[in-house]
C-alpha cells in the first residue's frame, strides 16, 4: 500500500515522502496516529503544492542567511573586558558577549549557541570564532578583545 508520510517515521521514511508499506501497518498504525495519508491523486497534488511552497520558503531563508554571511565574513568584532595589570581577563569572554557585540556593531542578531571558539578567550588579543548560521552556512569572524 502506498502512503504519504506527514511526519518523519523511523525506519519508514521522511516527511512528505511517498513510501510503500504493508496494508495492515498503514491502516492500523500510521493513518490512525496521523503519521500518514493514503497516497491517492488528490493527496499527492496537495503534497506537491506543499513541497513547492516549502522550497520557496527555504530559498528565501537561504538568501537572507547568505546576505548575513556576506556582512559577517571575516568581520572584526570588538569586545571589551575587564583586565588585570598583566593583561589577563577576569573570567573569560563568552559567546553571549560576542553575540551582544555583533548585535551592537553590525545590527545582526545571532544565537549565542551557534558561536564557537577555537580556544578559550582569557587574554587580550584577536581570536577566531565560527558562527553556524545554518547547517550549510558557517562564517568565520575575528573577535578582538580589548581592555575596558
Amino acid at each position: 500500500m502506498e502512503i504519504i508520510l506527514t511526519q518523519d517515521v523511523d525506519k519508514v521514511g521522511a516527511y512528505n515522502e511517498v513510501v510503500k508499506v504493508r496494508p495492515g501497518f498503514a491502516r492500523n498504525f500510521l493513518i490512525p496516529k496521523g503519521l500518514a495519508l493514503v497516497a491517492n491523486d488528490t493527496n499527492k497534488k496537495i503534497i506537491a503544492d506543499k513541497v513547492k511552497q516549502h522550497q520557496a520558503k527555504v530559498a528565501k531563508v537561504m538568501a537572507e542567511l547568505n546576505a548575513i554571511a556576506e556582512q559577517l565574513n571575516n568581520a572584526v568584532i570588538t569586545v571589551g573586558a575587564k583586565t588585570g595589570t598583566s593583561g589577563k581577563i577576569f573570567g573569560a569572554v563568552t559567546a553571549l558577549q560576542v553575540a551582544d557585540a555583533i548585535k551592537k556593531q553590525k545590527g545582526i542578531e545571532v544565537d549565542r549557541k551557534k558561536i564557537t571558539f577555537g580556544e578559550e578567550i582569557k587574554n587580550l588579543g584577536t581570536y577566531a570564532a565560527t558562527i553556524q548560521l545554518h547547517k550549510e552556512i558557517s562564517v568565520a569572524v575575528n573577535v578582538e578583545v580589548v581592555g575596558e
